[in-house]
């Protein structure tokens, strides 16, 4: 089974792309979370498992990562890239 990480600072508007963000500002979250990340992950059709006590390789704080499993389909980069469109529509939404 492929798995994809993916930490909240691949989303993160207030990181630069040398600190770790990867999709464009625009589509970026401010302070996304492991659970809106998981959801997100869920909506596009893969599972979710959340792992709370990780930190980034480029962060200090742990703030978790996200398991996606299922993934072989897909590139890690259109997985975040749709990762980053539904968190912001759920978080639209909410």
């Amino acid at each position: 089974m492929v798995e994809n990480v993916i930490y909240p600072a691949y989303l993160d508007a207030e990181l630069s792309r040398s600190e770790g963000r990867r999709v464009a500002a625009e589509e970026a979250l401010s302070n996304p979370t492991v659970d809106e990340i998981a959801q997100a992950v869920q909506q596009i059709g893969y599972d979710a498992v959340i792992e709370r006590d990780v930190t980034y390789s480029r962060e200090y704080e742990p703030r978790g990562r996200v398991l996606a499993q299922g993934t072989e389909d897909t590139t890690k980069n259109d997985l975040v890239q749709a990762v980053a469109a539904y968190a912001g529509l759920l978080r639209d939404d909410s």
